[in-house]
């Protein structure tokens, strides 16, 4: 009995630090979000307004557009990351000279800060500097001095570009590690029968990988609904709001226009959707286990 109670009082430090910095938190901007807060009139919460600030989400243009805009980010970036992911995964498998090697060098990408790849990105896409501008522009010559990101589609493109080349690494050592679970007896067994690398890929490995893939997919995708540090850094939200995504968004009603009853909204709804993608994969992959024991 003294053991359990001295473990329940070990763990108290650590409950009030999570206390303290996570759930008091989510429960103030809750409250905070049915509050108006203008802290450009007042240093404190004014009175309750219900459900306006969600109404008036629901009906703001500059919401919607981060809305479309994270949407077309976070859909590109997953399914580009994870096809990259499984690829690198599927070569890496292969024990060779340089295996450990390339392990080393792919996970540097992944070491770097978003803050520092947004500047680098920035600097490299520069049309009158830029090491990959000027790259590009030496293999492509009617490219050359093309105002990467000045460009709206473009800038999203490098946007996505970037978001890819950061967290490729990371998804491809979560496949390695779905692909280490799968035995080699299967796959050898299929090349005895004659079947080709592709059919025992598509037919044997990435169904045993389902269960893995879908929880690197709602990794990515959450990583990807909350990425900021590259927005301020490489874009800026522009040229307009092309790539205003909905966490810029968020930061820019709270901390340039001062509305923090509506920022703490806008921050629930993104809370919202990221529950509610990440209950669907738990669903599917609840599904996928229960037919796979059946």
């Amino acid at each position: 009995m003294k053991e359990r109670t001295l473990s329940y009082l070990l763990l108290v430090p650590a409950f009030v630090i999570v206390l303290a910095t996570t759930l008091y938190p989510l429960a103030y901007s809750f409250i905070t979000s049915f509050r108006e807060w203008d802290l450009t009139k007042q240093r404190r919460p004014g009175g309750f307004v219900g459900v306006e600030n969600y109404v008036h989400a629901a009906s703001e243009s500059g919401f919607q557009n981060s809305l479309w805009v994270t949407t077309i980010f976070v859909v590109t970036s997953v399914i580009l990351t994870l096809i990259l992911a499984m690829s690198l995964a599927l070569l890496l498998r292969r024990k060779g000279r340089m295996h450990t090697f390339t392990r080393i060098i792919l996970i540097l990408p992944f070491a770097m800060s978003p803050a520092l790849i947004g500047v680098s990105y920035r600097f490299m896409f520069n049309p009158e500097f830029g090491v990959l501008a000027k790259g590009i522009g030496a293999i492509f010559p009617w490219l050359e001095g093309t105002p990467w990101l000045a460009d709206p589609d473009l800038a999203m493109a490098i946007l996505v570009l970037t978001d890819v080349w950061h967290w490729t690494p990371y998804m491809t050592f979560m496949c390695l590690g779905g692909l280490a679970s799968i035995p080699r007896e299967t796959e050898e067994a299929a090349r005895i029968d004659g079947a080709s690398n592709l059919r025992i890929i598509f037919g044997i490995v990435l169904p045993q990988m389902r269960g893995v893939l879908m929880v690197t997919a709602v990794l990515k995708t959450i990583f990807a609904l909350k990425m900021f540090d590259q927005v301020v850094t490489l874009t800026g939200g522009g040229p307009g709001t092309s790539t205003e995504t909905m966490a810029f968004f968020i930061f820019n009603v709270g901390f340039k226009w001062f509305d923090m009853g509506y920022a703490s909204a806008l921050a629930w709804i993104l809370t919202a959707i990221m529950m509610l993608i990440s209950a669907w994969y738990v669903r599917m992959l609840l599904s996928e286990r229960k037919m796979a024991t059946a």
